[in-house]
């Protein structure tokens, strides 16, 4: 089978978008049963609706349910992947056993993949997994490429899914208990706090010291000892499929639609054309953490981000376009920009990379502007490129 690129949808919007720049399937989840209980998601009359649109693009979506449940979730479990069958939805992630039980005799034309949240690490788990009536498997993230190999040399049927890009949890397979401990919301309930983004400062217990304590920073910031690098297999898409992989997945339900379209479209063109010098300065370009491999190659002990919980990418997301027309882009502002600017086009089409110089601007009253500051006004732009709607413009920073 083809390798699928498969991307997150927070909400409907970002559905669209992850779409539109080339994502072939998607990941979203419902108000319940998800591990990002603060993305937007989605109501069960707005599932419906991704599912039809989904479809109607010729593309997949699945659904995470992929909480550790309790007893009391049960009910409601049952009857959500009843419902998800009904609409078509193209599979559901569960992390769960006793879900994947319930799903398999609820819901029995509804495909199960197993969440990374399972820990799938060995051959064995996945034939496990198999055999509980599972089609698919999203590998945990702590393998390696010769480990998924094996995998796939000794299950060759099952469907094997693995991330490419975005967010690392510094817990093993993302079972976090920090967040709960320090602020009283489950990681494994969908509610985490990002706890190991936070700047912390180390302290060694010392006897022959006063006050018990003998304070060991990284650097005079502190330091951020638990903060991951970001996630980015790129160069190496050609190896993983080599590997078995037949899933490229994107990480980021709480990620923006520019984040989105940005990392979608590099590695849409990454997997139709390779990767390349645009594709790589393409990940720099929104915001993002220093980039690692983390597993894949081999043993890393060079993971964790010392330095800050977030670097910021190198451009300026400033609007969306929803439409061109006789030599002016209709655009709805996101950041401030202004007549004389020198805007870029982010596109899946020929337009991607081109820039211009911001000419005649008018707000939605027809009065011609030459400061746009007001927060997803929709501005007329001069542009001298038929625009597509969903296109998006950028601004460059500037850097000292």
């Amino acid at each position: 089978m083809n390798v699928e690129l498969l991307a997150p949808a927070g909400n409907f919007s970002k559905l669209k978008t992850a779409l539109y720049f080339g994502a072939d399937a998607v990941y979203a989840g419902g108000k319940n049963f998800s591990l990002r209980s603060f993305a937007d998601n989605f109501s069960r009359e707005e599932m419906e609706q991704a599912v039809f649109y989904t479809h109607s693009q010729g593309k997949k979506i699945y659904v995470t349910a992929n909480i550790f449940a309790r007893n009391y979730d049960f009910a409601e479990l049952e009857d959500y992947f009843v419902f998800l069958q009904s609409i078509g939805a193209d599979g559901v992630l569960i992390s769960d056993p006793g879900a994947v039980y319930v799903a398999a005799k609820a819901a029995p034309k509804l495909d199960i993949h197993i969440s990374t949240q399972a820990n799938v690490t060995n051959k064995y788990s996945v034939k496990f997994w198999q055999e509980q009536g599972a089609k698919r498997c999203v590998l945990a993230r702590e393998l390696s490429l010769e480990e998924i190999s094996q995998i796939h040399s000794f299950v060759p049927d099952m469907q094997l899914e693995a991330f490419v890009h975005g967010a690392m949890c510094i817990s093993y397979s993302g079972r976090c208990l920090l967040s709960d401990y320090l602020a009283n919301r489950p990681s494994n309930r969908g509610e985490c706090v990002q706890a190991c983004r936070w700047n912390y400062t180390i302290r060694k217990h010392d006897e022959l010291s006063d006050s018990g304590e003998l304070p060991i920073q990284e650097d005079e910031r502190g330091t951020f000892i638990l903060n991951s690098k970001d996630l980015n297999m790129s160069p190496y898409l050609d190896d993983m499929q080599m590997a078995g992989i037949c899933s490229f997945k994107i990480e980021g339900r709480m990620k923006s639609e520019y984040y989105l379209a940005t990392v979608i479209n590099a590695y849409r063109r990454c997997m139709d054309g390779g990767f390349n010098d645009v594709v790589a300065k393409e990940l720099t370009t929104a915001a993002h953490r220093d980039y690692t491999t983390a597993y894949m190659l081999g043993n890393n002990s060079a993971t964790v981000n010392y330095s800050d919980s977030q670097a910021k990418g190198d451009c300026e997301y400033i609007g969306n376009v929803l439409g061109c027309d006789k030599g002016f882009a209709q655009v709805e502002m996101r950041s401030r920009f202004y007549s004389g600017d020198l805007l870029e086009v982010l596109s899946p089409t020929q337009n991607f990379g081109k820039s211009f110089t911001v000419g005649r601007v008018y707000d939605s009253l027809g009065s011609e502007v030459t400061d746009c500051k007001r927060v997803q006004e929709k501005y007329m732009v001069e542009c001298p490129y038929n625009l597509s709607a969903g296109d998006i413009l950028r601004r460059r920073k500037k850097f000292l």
